[in-house]
């Protein structure tokens, strides 16, 4: 069977984006969306995502790993779903759709996408690092060296250790560049690797950092390889709320496999 499809990137998160508004697609075959995601022997990215549709929003947001496995919520590909929407013409600048963590608001402008992520209302302060969930689980620690230190190595190692143990964690080095930027590594679960950037993983990271008293700012700039990220919120006790991921989302190409 020929599978259509689009690939898409958010400062180098790439994802293999597929139109399954007629629900032909065969979300049971883990092996085969492993295979799509397969760098070396399939198309090659960071997940792959269905574009369905929603009785009552825009649209719905289906995510998987590159290991094939259906996952939490993927910051970067939600904003580049929105561009692959707008692209096929179901919305224009504005978009309402459902994610496995719940509905979402985002807003295009040119390559440019707005997320609005879930409010975090819980910040687990620990010795250190941080844990919170925005909408994937993030831990997030300092690392001065952050430019050559063997990320897989300790990634994985905090990844599937206590207290993360199977379920595991997303894993996020910061180093602090100035009060409002930050520089971001980020050792992703089901990519089982590093990623060029991860949109919760930066969103973790520009809550965790004002937590902690790093900056006062409610706009972050987040550094990563793949590029510049922001994250602006707003915090009400101990809650945040406002919650937007802002940066590019770009086409790359079209093809058949």
């Amino acid at each position: 069977m020929q599978q259509t499809f689009y690939k898409y990137q958010g400062t180098g998160n790439d994802f293999v984006m597929i139109d399954n508004r007629q629900e032909l697609f065969d979300k049971t075959n883990t092996k085969h969306i492993a295979f799509l995601c397969d760098r070396r022997f399939g198309i090659g990215a960071d997940g792959l995502i269905l574009l369905e549709n929603h009785i009552d929003l825009d649209f719905k947001m289906v995510y998987y790993n590159a290991d094939g496995n259906e996952s939490s919520m993927c910051g970067n590909g939600g904003r580049c779903l929105v561009a692959f929407a707008k692209y096929l013409g179901i919305v224009f600048n504005k978009a309402v759709f459902e994610a496995v963590d719940g509905i979402h608001h985002a807003e295009v402008e040119n390559n440019m996408v707005k997320l609005q992520m879930q409010d975090v209302h819980a910040i687990e302060k620990h010795e250190g690092h941080v844990f919170l969930n925005t909408g994937s689980p993030h831990h997030v620690q300092f690392e001065e060296h952050i430019e050559d230190f063997d990320i897989r190595k300790k990634g994985s190692k905090i990844r599937y250790g206590e207290p993360y143990n199977e379920a595991g964690s997303n894993v996020n080095f910061v180093k602090k560049i100035s009060e409002a930027t930050f520089a971001v590594r980020t050792y992703e679960r089901g990519v089982e690797d590093e990623t060029l950037s991860c949109g919760t993983g930066v969103t973790a990271v520009a809550l965790a950092m004002n937590y902690l008293g790093e900056t006062n700012q409610n706009l972050v700039t987040l550094q990563t390889k793949g590029g510049d990220l922001k994250v602006s919120f707003k915090k009400e006790g101990n809650s945040y709320k406002n919650v937007w991921l802002i940066g590019s989302a770009k086409f790359v190409f079209k093809g058949t496999i």
